[in-house]
């Protein structure tokens, strides 16, 4: 059996042993358990991408293993499949890579937490999951791990279920990824009936035979699409995001990082010669990105929750991912999802460093003057915003570069402008939580400032690697005008990820928008310095100033509200009325109206059943001549 097939397993393992035991276990047992077992996963990841790149060398880039058949049903047919290429390399590294830090971090973050076990355990589930994800060989068993995932979101995000605003988060990603899987399995279906199969092998193969039609491939492409959004929190499905900050930090690093959230990207990548064959579903995906990442950045200029922030920058992220994507730059598309895993999990984690801190406070105006409070989360949360705004040299900088490079070589102006403004909007937004929280007059209370702590070790060493792979991963994949060769990310993926087609930018135009993209990153660090440090009193200006542009971008557009007013409302009242007429006029009348004629029945019988002897008697002689007139007559 391939040391691939067991990545998987160690996280199950680990999570079924918790669930059944975990409430009888010592902490450091499970701490050890749990922490163990993504370890193990990260280790078969490690030998699993060496043995990858020893076959390779051979011109095997692709390995797969069947456990079984899982489902035969005439002519569907789906196995229980393993698939380890490159792709999924670079996915399992992440996962467990970056699992495994949040997972060490969380002994430190929950270590006063009352269900400590069902904590770990549900991390282990989401963990294998999106293992699951990555590794399968066909789409019906990659929607296992797609609602593994979705199912794992949902009960972590509602950890806290005592406090209603974080069980009613959970079940709002939980109903909201329901609307895109609905998609999701609808293009699976209309794929199967145009190529008689989901193996991801064979439907390169049928695409590549032009065996589906045109507009069926461009059907089955949208469809998935909306799968997509709705896992990684695009429009119109992204409303779930924000409110999954109810869950603990780590579970937010995770969501956010290396699961969930880049299953959607993921599977486009994944599926690229599908959407290669479908130009029309090509330009959706990267317009919808590039919408997504400037709207999202918007409302992140206002936001107050620390964590909040970080949501949006993530929703806004993921659009870059997508327009890569959606130009045909699939494997610069990956490339930012492997950097953005990085710096990420290390912003949400240092944004936990902060909250643990202050004891729980998340608003940014109740900050300030923290970098000398805390002298090891302040400066990798710098690394963190640095690599973010697109700093020249860190990795946001060359993966960001490489997606808005391909865009305007493809001709793609629009989604190429678009991208540039949402660089200038991260840069501004993330130094704007950078000066509030850490620079300035202190705003909290002083029994907060008594209690005020840098982070144990625990989850501060935690942080100090994710900051130096943040800064180094990006050297992975340098920019084409350094030579062909000089993005070995791209190289490493070309087996199975369709390079950009060539564009018709010049060289000196390369330079300029690689210029352009730092240029951008400075301009919004400058604004925000000149907002929040140098001139304090703009922000307050620029809001009265402009009151209803402020409430509109706080409110995140009313989106919440009109879905309520359009969706939400409407099937309450229409549950209700169908509750109150069919369920209780209908259902339950018949039900009562049942039980009421048998007691009427009851009564009646009742009323012969006197207890007097001479009662009976009668009855009986009263019988006795009704039978007897009976026979003789």
């Amino acid at each position: 059996m391939p040391v691939f097939v067991f990545i998987p397993l160690a996280p199950v393992l680990g999570a079924l042993v918790l669930f059944l035991f975990g409430r009888r276990l010592p902490r450091r047992t499970i701490s050890a358990l749990a922490c163990s077992t993504i370890a193990a996963a990260f280790v078969f990841s490690v030998a699993a991408f060496i043995n990858l790149l020893s076959t390779a060398a051979s011109g095997q880039n692709i390995l797969t293993y069947k456990l079984f058949t899982w489902i035969s049903a005439g002519a569907f047919r789906a196995d229980a499949a393993f698939r380890f290429d490159p792709l999924a390399a670079v996915m399992v590294l992440v996962v467990t890579g970056v699992g495994l830090l949040i997972h060490v971090y969380s002994v430190g973050y929950m270590s006063r937490e009352r269900d400590y076990g069902r904590y770990f355990a549900c991390l282990n589930l989401f963990t294998f999951a999106m293992l699951l994800l990555v590794l399968a060989d066909n789409l019906v068993f990659m929607f296992v791990g797609w609602e593994g995932v979705g199912l794992c979101s949902y009960l972590l995000i509602g950890y806290w279920f005592e406090k209603p605003s974080a069980a009613d988060a959970g079940k709002k990603a939980f109903l909201v990824n329901r609307i895109g899987d609905a998609g999701f399995l609808l293009g699976i279906l209309f794929l199967w009936t145009a190529a008689g199969t989901t193996s991801f092998f064979s439907l390169e193969i049928a695409v590549a035979g032009s065996v589906i039609a045109p507009s069926l491939a461009t059907l089955s492409a949208v469809l998935l699409f909306i799968g997509a959004a709705g896992k990684s929190a695009q429009i119109p499905l992204y409303i779930w995001l924000p409110d999954a900050m109810e869950g603990p930090t780590p579970v937010s690093a995770l969501i956010h990082a290396a699961t969930m959230v880049t299953a959607g990207v993921y599977m486009v990548a994944r599926l690229n010669p599908l959407y290669s064959f479908s130009p029309a579903a090509g330009q959706i995906v990267a317009f919808v990105g590039a919408l997504t990442a400037v709207y999202a950045g918007t409302i992140a200029l206002v936001q107050n929750d620390i964590k909040r922030v970080l949501a949006y920058s993530t929703i806004s992220q993921l659009g870059y991912m997508f327009l890569g994507c959606g130009v045909g730059a699939y494997a610069a598309g990956v490339f930012h999802l492997f950097t953005h895993a990085f710096f990420k999990s290390l912003l949400f984690l240092a944004a936990g460093s902060v909250i643990h801190a202050l004891s729980g406070e998340q608003d940014l105006r109740r900050m300030g003057g923290l970098k000398k409070y805390l002298p090891r989360t302040y400066p990798v949360f710098l690394v963190g915003a640095l690599v973010i705004a697109g700093v020249p040299f860190l990795s946001g900088f060359f993966s960001k570069d490489a997606i808005l490079v391909s865009a305007f070589a493809r001709g793609q102006w629009f989604v190429g402008i678009l991208g540039l403004a949402g660089a200038v909007l991260t840069a501004f937004y993330m130094f704007r939580l950078i000066f509030l929280a850490f620079f300035g007059n202190e705003r909290f209370p002083a029994e907060v400032k008594s209690h005020i702590h840098e982070s144990p070790a625990v989850m501060t060493r935690p942080l100090a690697v994710l900051a130096f792979l943040s800064i180094v991963a990006g050297f992975t994949g340098l920019p084409a005008v350094l030579g062909k060769r000089a993005n070995l990310f791209s190289r490493f993926l070309e087996p199975v990820v369709r390079p950009a087609a060539e564009g018709n930018l010049s060289l000196g135009a390369e330079w300029t928008l690689i210029l352009a993209s730092a240029a951008c990153a400075a301009v919004g660090i400058w604004l925000a310095y000149l907002f929040y440090v140098r001139n304090t009193a703009l922000p307050g200006r620029w809001a009265a100033r402009l009151p209803r542009i402020y409430r509109l971008l706080g409110r995140g557009y009313y989106v919440d509200e009109i879905y309520g007013a359009i969706v939400v409302n409407p099937l309450v009242r229409g549950a209700d009325a169908v509750y109150r007429r069919f369920d209780l006029g209908i259902i339950d009348a018949a039900v009562d109206g049942t039980g009421r004629a048998a007691g009427y029945f009851g009564k009646a019988a009742g009323l012969v059943q006197t207890g007097w002897i001479k009662d009976y008697a009668l009855a009986v002689l009263f019988g006795l001549v009704i039978f007897l007139g009976v026979l003789l007559f």
